[in-house]
């Protein structure tokens, strides 16, 4: 499957280096998004592993949940062991989760509601049959970021875990992108109530494309030009 937008040139060891690179930003946009309002040196020393004196440390927790999470997906990546599996997604969920969800590593038991929207999340006994379904769908498309997008959103649709739904949605999405050999999409979170506004038609509608154009437009540009090199 191949970027057919961009025509960007496919090189996972590129890719894998500029998501390393962009981790901090990754993280801090992630974790901002949920609320918790660190900025990027401080983000960068907790990476580095000193604490932020003056912050929770349930949210400093949080940013390095996240960190762990990249971690391990950077680790099945330099590997060849990333897939897109119910596995592998619960694997990444035990670790962005652990101490936030009612329950971590594992789908969702019982229901649950999205704020906001008077949309209902599928059953929790459908979600398995589901994931697969989504699965083939996405493998049918012929555009890796049309694939990969429409894994996060439906995802976060889906509401697989009890919380951390589109984060998890962000890295299996990711993960799929890098490992085919193209840069990861990170949401900034100075786009958040654009993101917000979209999310909830979306869960309303089930409608794509006005989500997969705005994910599409947050891919930093200077990401597509080294992609693009040598062409």
């Amino acid at each position: 499957m191949k970027d057919t937008y961009w025509k960007m040139i496919a090189n996972r060891d590129k890719a894998i280096m500029l998501a390393r690179r962009q981790l901090p930003e990754l993280v801090c946009d992630a974790v901002n998004l949920e609320g918790i309002n660190f900025t990027l040196p401080e983000i960068q020393t907790l990476l580095d592993g000193v604490t932020i004196g003056g912050r929770k440390i349930v949210d400093q927790q949080v940013a390095l949940n996240q960190s762990e999470t990249w971690g391990t997906m950077f680790g099945w990546l330099d590997n060849g062991e990333f897939e897109l599996s119910i596995e592998r997604a619960c694997e990444l969920h035990a670790i962005a989760a652990r101490n936030e969800a009612l329950e971590w590593g594992k789908f969702r038991s019982g229901g649950v509601t999205i704020a906001g929207t008077q949309y209902m999340p599928p059953a929790a006994q459908e979600l398995p049959g589901l994931f697969k379904e989504m699965l083939l769908e996405a493998q049918n498309l012929l555009d890796i970021y049309d694939c990969a997008i429409s894994v996060f959103l439906e995802m976060a649709r889906n509401q697989f875990f009890y919380d951390v739904n589109k984060r998890m949605g962000r890295f299996m999405m990711n993960g799929i992108l890098i490992d085919a050999g193209y840069p990861a999409i990170n949401l900034p979170a100075k786009r958040q109530l654009e993101f917000n506004q979209l999310m909830l038609e979306f869960y309303e509608t089930g409608k794509q494309q006005p989500m997969n154009a705005f994910l599409r437009s947050c891919l930093d540009t200077r990401m597509v030009e080294i992609m693009q090199e040598g062409i």
